[in-house]
């Protein structure tokens, strides 16, 4: 596996290597030791989840505040997204900037989203898979979020907002100058 840095302080993209003939291929998507050390810290996962999704479907952009904060491993195990993470702290090099990274079944790439981060997708194919890893449980009282459509951010989504499939609860998401103010 390789990790390669993004823009955004820890926060990495994993390309796993694979082993491919004519039975078809294999794969090591998660390994403990190496994660930890291609990402230079240590980070304990204690629940895998999955979602499907039809095209349009935008979930996000999400995240967890306090001591239920969670830092997220991604990857398509069907389909294609456009996967987005934005810096949310404040003593950051990097705060308040994003990046988008295309996840799919096919490039069977990972994205690390680091505790602190906004974290949302899009699905671009007609369904999608999608399954991460989590370093903490879900708390209701502890989630929060930001507008998808926030202008400071100024997110391509790469479908038209026509196309979007939004929860009511996403539809009402603070901007990023509500969370800051």
């Amino acid at each position: 596996m390789k990790a390669i840095k993004t823009i955004l302080k820890d926060c990495y993209i994993l390309e796993p290597t694979v082993f491919g003939d004519s039975r078809g291929y294999f794969f090591e998507s998660y390994k403990k030791s190496e994660f930890d050390y291609l990402i230079n810290q240590k980070v304990d996962f204690i629940q895998d989840n999955q979602a499907f999704s039809k095209k349009g479907a935008l979930r996000g952009l999400h995240f967890q505040v306090g001591e239920f904060s969670q830092a997220k491993l991604v990857r398509v195990t069907q389909g294609v997204v456009m996967d987005v993470a934005v810096d949310l702290r404040p003593n950051s090099e990097s705060f308040l900037q994003h990046i988008t990274i295309e996840l799919s079944e096919e490039n069977k790439k990972q994205l690390f989203v680091p505790r602190g981060f906004a974290h949302g997708y899009i699905v671009l194919s007609d369904t999608a898979v999608f399954n991460y890893k989590c370093d903490n449980v879900y708390n209701k009282a502890s989630e929060n979020g930001v507008i998808y459509n926030d202008s400071d951010l100024n997110i391509d989504w790469n479908l038209n907002a026509e196309q979007f499939i939004i929860s009511e609860k996403d539809k009402v998401l603070p901007t990023i100058k509500q969370l800051f103010k």
